[in-house]
Formats: structure tokens, sequence, C-alpha cells
């Protein structure tokens, strides 16, 4: 028996109770003696009291291991009778034994595959738990690095031949690189005759008040517009090109801005050459055959400006570049030229046999049902559709009558009577006001009336052989100026009234 400790055991069931401890020294500061305490525990022998006290379990072990300790140095395990041996304090002890003769690595092997204890149990659980926590862990940790890393790579070599290839020029690269530059025997291929409009297609717009434009006709044909507008007033015999009168400067003029130009780009598109003697050509290289139309907005009074009008347009005419008609017949040529604004229609048609300029014949008297057995007008259709008649420029009411012509009543209207009669003889042109024609425009989108109208309206211009054009398009909000020049396309329309040459260009909508 250990030194250090003495057993206690009860005669009566030959099981130890608790072993109890002989302090060598004093380790309780508050004067506490949990020997003395753990002595008195042992003296009774409920066992419930003897498991439930920590130092008498403790003792206990200690006592076990003592006795342990004792019986195999004496080798008195092997005097024990057969009896004793199914004792639990026996079995206890020949396990503690067995255990005390297995390296440490033999006993956590046992102790890891045993979980039948719910403590054992528990531990085990909790470790295994903090081993996956740990192992997931260092893998997303693991993985993380070596994906940037192995991203990081990818990236560098990339980088590496893109930089690599602007060193390395293919063949065909070389070529378009240094076209047309000294030393590199292209240098009288790198450009056409005709390359003024080259790669340009010209599509179905007017650029509207051109003149306001950083560089007025050319920004337009750039885009591909085949229509010009140009705003002329009359002042001390010459015509000046503005908004306004607060606009006009001496120098820019309907001559300087736009016949001078135009002659200069056709002459350019018609050179002569061993291989082309012609004046055919237009300004679109890539469609020779469309025409530039130069509408004309008469600002001041209309039977003054026109003939100084018609006098400027003779360095065109002269070269055969202006569209004509001809005893009922109409000659197209690169440029077309349409008055507008103040422009008398009854001037216009003076000559019933030879005119080079045309009429921009008013769109909303030309409406026609699109079904025979129909009774509905424009303005009924209007009248009973969501929005309002605008008239954006305001133009006088005044009442024609058959015989005598009004002046200065705007577009579609100067010079006209009840009897004028509109086609593509003296015509070019069938416009509007949007606003006046078709209404405003609710929850975004045409209403079925408004639908109707401009389909009547396309109509009637058509059977005429005249092209539409609606003016004074909406321009905010973009979606729905986008849905408008949708609609008037799909609807048959002829050309566009835009501002933004850009979004024209690139067909946004």
């Amino acid at each position: 028996m250990s030194r250090q400790q003495r057993p206690c055991v009860d005669s009566t069931n030959s099981q130890a109770l608790c072993l109890q401890p002989i302090p060598q020294h004093d380790t309780n500061p508050r004067g506490y003696d949990a020997d003395v305490e753990a002595q008195s525990l042992c003296s009774e022998p409920p066992v419930s009291l003897l498991q439930s006290h920590p130092s008498c379990h403790h003792a206990r072990e200690n006592a076990d291991e003592s006795d342990l300790d004792s019986d195999v140095e004496n080798d008195f395990v092997k005097t024990i009778n057969s009896a004793n041996r199914h004792t639990p304090r026996w079995k206890y002890l020949l396990s503690m034994a067995v255990r005390r003769r297995r390296s440490p690595g033999q006993l956590h092997e046992e102790y890891k595959h045993n979980t039948d204890h719910p403590l054992l149990a528990s531990g085990l659980a909790a470790r295994r738990s903090r081993r996956r926590g740990t192992s997931w862990y260092n893998w997303c940790i693991f993985g993380g690095i070596s994906g940037a890393g192995l991203f990081a790579v990818l990236l560098s070599i990339n980088l590496t031949l893109s930089l690599l290839t602007l060193y390395w020029y293919p063949d065909i690269d070389q070529v378009l690189r240094y076209w047309g530059t000294a030393g590199s025997g292209t240098e009288g291929l790198a450009w056409y005759p005709t390359d003024f409009t080259r790669d340009v297609i010209p599509i179905p717009c007017h650029s509207h008040n051109d003149y306001w434009r950083k560089v007025p006709l050319f920004s337009a044909l750039r885009a591909g517009c085949t229509g010009v507008e140009a705003d002329v007033w009359l002042f001390d015999d010459d015509l000046y090109v503005g908004h306004n009168t607060a606009s006009l400067t001496r120098n820019r003029t309907f001559q300087s801005l736009y016949i001078n130009p135009l002659v200069k780009i056709l002459e350019g598109q018609n050179p002569t050459t061993d291989f082309y003697n012609g004046t055919n050509h237009g300004v679109f290289d890539t469609d020779p055959e469309k025409s530039v139309v130069l509408l004309v907005d008469l600002k001041t009074s209309g039977p003054e400006t026109w003939p100084y009008v018609l006098s400027q347009l003779q360095p065109l005419r002269d070269r055969g570049w202006l569209t004509y008609m001809e005893a009922g017949i109409v000659y197209h040529r690169q440029v077309t030229i349409v008055g507008t604004g103040n422009t008398p229609f009854n001037l216009v048609t003076e000559n019933a046999t030879y005119r080079d300029a045309f009429f921009d014949a008013p769109l909303e008297t030309m409406y026609e049902p699109l079904y025979a057995d129909s009774r509905t007008t424009p303005s009924s259709a209007l009248s009973s559709s969501p929005g309002i008649e605008l008239d954006e420029h305001d133009t006088p009411e005044q009442t024609k009558t058959a015989s005598e012509p009004l002046n200065n009543l705007g577009q579609g209207l100067s010079g006209t009577t009840a009897l004028s009669n509109f086609n593509q003889q003296n015509s070019y042109y069938a416009s509007v006001a949007f606003g006046k024609a078709i209404g405003r425009i609710w929850r975004g989108r045409l209403s079925t009336k408004q639908m109707a109208t401009i389909r009547g309206q396309v109509s009637g211009a058509h059977r005429r052989g005249l092209k539409v054009r609606y003016w004074d398009l909406p321009s905010w909000p973009i979606g729905l100026r986008n849905h408008v020049y949708d609609v008037l396309m799909r609807e048959g329309v002829d050309v566009l009234n835009v501002d933004d040459l850009r979004a024209a260009s690139r067909h946004v909508w």
C-alpha cells in the first residue's frame, strides 16, 4: 500500500468505497480540509453519496492506482481467488492493470473507437467536429490561394502574348498599317477621285435646321442624310441663312453655305479622267444615283424672295445637276430643290412646261380612308382621340378663295387656292407638323385612331406620287422619340425629320 494513501473498505460487501489521501503539505489557503471531508464521506457506505462527491471519487481513483501498483509489484494479483475476480472492484483493477501495460499509442487507438461511454462519445464527437471544421477551413484557404495564383499566372501569360502581338504583325496587318504612307509603294493607291463620301451609306433622314450644325451640309452628308434644310432671309438683294434675324451674318449666305459647296462636291465626284468624263455621279459614292434634297424655307415674303432663290441656283442649273420637270416628265438629278415656308405655290407652277424647283405640299389635306365604306376624316379622328391638336407655328387662319391665292401663310398654304392640285409634277414633299396632324401622344404610345390618321395621310400622299415628311417630331423623352421614328418608318413615311444626326445614322430606333 502506498505511503501517501490509505484504503477505506466496507467489509460487508468487500467493495472499496474510497481511498483517503494523506496530505503532505497544506495547499488550501482558506483552511478548508478537503481530505477530512473526504474521510468523513468514506465512512458512509451509500454508493450514491460516494458517486456524487468529487473528492471521494478522486480519492477512490488514487487508491485504486496505489493498490494496483502494490499488487503488481508483489504479484498479489495472481493470488486472487476466482470469486473475487467477478467483483466490480477487481474487474476495474484488472482493466487498469492491462491499460498500464499498454503504450500510450495503443491506449489512444482503443479509446478512439470506443464511444460507448457518454463522456468519451461527447469528447470524441467534439474533437471530430473541430477537426472537420479545421479541415474545411484549410481546404477553403488553400483552394482560394491556389485559384488566385493560377489566375494570376494565366493573366500574366495573356498580357505577355498581347504585348508581343504589338510587335509581330501579320502580313495583312502590315499592309493595312502602312497603306498610303511614303516608302510603302502604295502612295498613289490610297485615294480615289470620289473619296468624299466613301463608306457613307445614304439613309432616309432630313437634317432639320441644318445651318445649326457645326459644319452645315457636310455634317449631314457624313451621317448619310439625303436631305438638308436652309432657312433663308432676303436682305439687300442677297439671301442669308439663319434661324432668326439675330443669327444672320454677312458671310453666311445661301451660296456660301450650300450652293458653292454642292458644286465643289459634285465636281469632285465627277472628275475628268481617262476613264470617265461625265456628270451623272451623285454625292454618295455608294449610291451615285441618289439625289440630295435641298429644302429652302423662305422666312421673308415669298413673292419677293423666291425669284432670288431661283437665280442663285444657276451654278447647279448650268451643270445639269438639278432635278427638273419638262413636258410633264420628271428627270431626277443629283440635287432636288424644294421650296417650303412662305414659298408661293402659284410662282412655283407659273411655268407649266418646265421647272427645276418643287413645292412642299400640305400633307394634312391628303388624308384618304383606308376602306371605301369608312366615313372617318382626319379632324373627326383627332377629335375623339386622346390629346389635343397643336399648331406649333401659329399660322394665321385665312379663308382661301378659288380665284385669289393668299401668300405668306406658311408651309403648304402660301399661294394655294381651294382648287390647287398637288402631284409629282409640281411638288416633291407632302409635309405637316406632327403635333398638328396627329395630336399629343399620351402614355408613350400612339393610339389606334392616331395610327389610322398616319396611314390615311401616307396613303393619300403616295397615291399622288409625293414623299411623306412629318416635321416637328418629339425629341424627348428618347424612348418616345424612338417609338415615333419606328412607327413612321414602318407605316411608310419616306423621310425622317431629325435633329440628332448620330442617332439617325446608327438607326437607334
